[in-house]
């Protein structure tokens, strides 16, 4: 698919989809307490159907409704449907599952598309071989045989905090307790947050023993729970930088609470010079000047793509650290975002964990392309809602944000979609 966007300024009233972050915790949340769970404000994004999709073969009866799932949950895991788990792009489904699914005891297979499976598995590779249980990986699949155990894991903090996350899902139903000890630097401690909060409405309990140490007491059991999920400061992001480089767009369906590592995205925008107002739970976003400020990705790495198209229209050289993670992401984020806004006029040059932007030097472009990314796709968007300009590759939005180019529109900007 293929988006045509004209120059035109932005203005009106968006509604943010609920978080695919939690909307992943809860459905498998539902799924392994006994008993019936309602998960309300759901967006059929392809990650949150694929998770959805597993969890039915995992053995949960799931009945999706227009923006609301049912989940009759597991009893024990001797009610495996079928051992074949496609994982599509989804890295949190697969991270999230590959402990839950060894509680079978059966051999299963992890299948996924494009980069999934490229992506860096080594934190479970090397779980599973410290305790004897099969993790074989190759371009085309993952296969794991035997059951986690309770005992104190070492994880790196520094590759993804899924692994982890992945082990909270499980860890809490087996007899006895475990800790999981995380080796600094530890990043993206917002998302183990959201995971422990998740956890704690579907009655399952983690403790902090310090800031680098999970206690998980065993003999844990899930309990139905019904959960709306609130809406999600990654896809909050891409508006509120539209508001902040082409007009002023009203944006709610958000929650000011939240722990989303992603809500950062508020004081990124005020750290440029944005003014940002919230009233009736409405968030107004407005900017009369840009200038370049460094961002520390450390805790909202999804954020990286829309910030460059923020720093693109921002006086100055903006830094961004811990920027690594990026090229381990759906595309190398980093060489997506260099390609494409050096055809917008701006140059971005990286280090190992660093990327500069360039700013104030846009331009008109010429034809884009998405990388198969969805949040390259939006970022280049946001960009083009100023510029004017085609990008190739458009589908790849249905991986997180199916309704991005009708928001889009609502926001006042100009686009036409071609197949």
């Amino acid at each position: 698919m293929k988006a045509v966007i004209k120059p035109s300024k932005a203005c009106g009233r968006v509604k943010i989809p609920p978080s695919k972050s939690m909307a992943h915790r809860a459905i498998i949340c539902a799924a392994l307490a006994d008993g019936k769970s309602v998960i309300s404000n759901i967006d059929y994004s392809v990650d949150i159907t694929t998770t959805i999709e597993c969890m039915r073969k995992l053995g949960a009866e799931i009945e999706c409704g227009k923006d609301t799932v049912t989940v009759q949950g597991i009893k024990n895991f001797g009610s495996l449907k079928d051992n074949n788990i496609e994982c599509s792009e989804s890295g949190s489904t697969l991270r999230f599952l590959i402990p839950v699914f060894s509680l079978t005891g059966q051999k299963i297979i992890f299948t996924g598309k494009n980069r999934l499976l490229k992506r860096p598995q080594k934190v479970y590779s090397d779980i599973f071989a410290e305790n004897g249980l099969l993790f074989e990986q190759d371009q085309e699949k993952i296969t794991v045989c035997g059951a986690v155990v309770p005992r104190e894991y070492t994880v790196a903090g520094d590759v993804s905090s899924q692994f982890i996350s992945g082990l909270l899902f499980a860890l809490p139903l087996l007899d006895n307790d475990s800790k999981i000890h995380i080796l600094p630097p530890f990043e993206s401690r917002s998302y183990i947050d959201l995971t422990i909060q998740m956890l704690a409405k579907f009655g399952i309990s983690i403790e902090w023993e310090d800031s680098l140490t999970l206690c998980i007491k065993g003999g844990q059991r899930y309990i139905p729970h019904n959960e709306t999920v609130e809406g999600d400061f990654s896809q909050f992001a891409f508006f509120g930088v539209l508001s902040a480089v082409n007009g002023t767009v009203d944006i709610c369906g958000m929650d000011p609470a939240s722990l989303q590592g992603d809500k950062q995205i508020l004081d990124i925008l005020r750290d440029f010079g944005c003014d940002i107002g919230l009233e009736n739970g409405v968030y107004r976003i407005s900017a009369q000047k840009l200038t370049a400020k460094p961002i520390d990705l450390k805790n909202c790495p999804d954020l990286g793509p829309v910030l460059c198209t923020l720093a693109m229209f921002s006086k100055g050289d903006t830094r961004i650290f811990n920027a690594g993670r990026l090229r381990i992401k759906e595309s190398g984020r980093i060489l997506a975002m260099q390609t494409e806004c050096a055809k917008m006029g701006c140059t971005i040059t990286d280090t190992e964990n660093e990327i500069t932007v360039r700013g104030g030097f846009a331009k008109p472009a010429v034809p884009l392309d998405g990388w198969k990314d969805h949040r390259i796709v939006m970022a280049c968007a946001v960009a083009l809602s100023v510029l004017g300009g085609e990008i190739d590759g458009c589908e790849a939005i249905t991986k997180s944000y199916p309704s991005f180019f009708a928001d889009l529109k609502n926001a006042g900007i100009e686009v036409e979609l071609y197949d």
